[in-house]
């Protein structure tokens, strides 16, 4: 039996062991099983490992997904540039490599919606997920700034200064951060929703609900927008790539 499964903290509403449970019902993947191994802190990896050893490939998400690399003996070109990991394998001899597949699945469910006045974006937060969707949006060749409460370098602002001029030049909206999550569903990242048009996209990470309040108000100003729950298929699927190619 193959075991793989979802390392971070909470897992409670967790999209990945539903979709691939599903996968494994049916043949020929019924070898294969998924669990959330929820972590209190990144530093419970290795005694999760030595407890399973039976794991071949894990799914990292928040809180963990720049710490996990402290523990990962190699990296993929992509976690390298950006420092942050989605994925894991697990060999035998017990070395961990680290993979981003995030930036696969923002970017394949993005492209679709892009059009000729899309041309810079906004990247709402700026924990292990936003290092993703930057990466993924330098590939499309859109720049981009992050918005964070403590701006800490020049691409870096904070939320008091999206002005009218700054939302009107930037035509996209990405929020990576998880307020909005349910059972928080009343909340949603700040931002001065009345400068939003119609010639806004307004993407969030988060699919749980599917229409998120950051969602609501800016499709209210006539935005485009989208929830997480595409990119996490993608990623997903993504992920069950590498670890196929990596069975030992």
């Amino acid at each position: 039996m193959y075991q793989l499964g979802l390392i971070g903290k909470p897992l409670t509403h967790s999209f990945s062991k539903a979709y691939f449970e599903k996968k494994f019902a049916v043949a020929p993947y019924t070898d294969f099983v998924y669990n959330n191994y929820e972590l209190n802190t990144v530093d419970d990896f290795p005694n999760l490992l030595k407890s399973r050893p039976q794991i071949i490939g894990l799914n990292v998400t928040i809180p963990y997904k720049e710490k996990i690399l402290k523990y990962v003996d190699y990296q993929d070109d992509i976690v390298k540039k950006i420092g942050a990991a989605n994925t894991l394998t697990i060999k035998a001899d017990g070395s961990v490599k680290a993979y981003n597949t995030d930036v696969i699945g923002f970017k394949k469910s993005l492209e679709p919606m892009l059009t000729a006045a899309h041309h810079k974006a906004l990247i709402l937060g700026t924990g292990g997920a936003s290092k993703a969707v930057a990466y993924a949006l330098s590939q499309l060749q859109i720049p981009y700034l992050f918005v964070s409460r403590n701006p800490k370098d020049a691409q870096t602002i904070s939320y008091n200064q999206l002005t009218k001029n700054l939302v009107s030049a930037h035509q996209i909206v990405v929020n990576t951060t998880p307020l909005g999550t349910f059972p928080n569903a009343d909340t949603c990242p700040y931002f001065p929703f009345d400068f939003v048009t119609n010639r806004h996209i307004f993407y969030d990470l988060v699919y749980n609900p599917t229409q998120t309040l950051f969602m609501k108000k800016a499709q209210a100003k006539g935005a485009v927008v989208s929830n997480g729950l595409e990119m996490l298929q993608l990623q997903a699927e993504a992920s069950w790539q590498i670890w196929l190619k990596n069975i030992r």
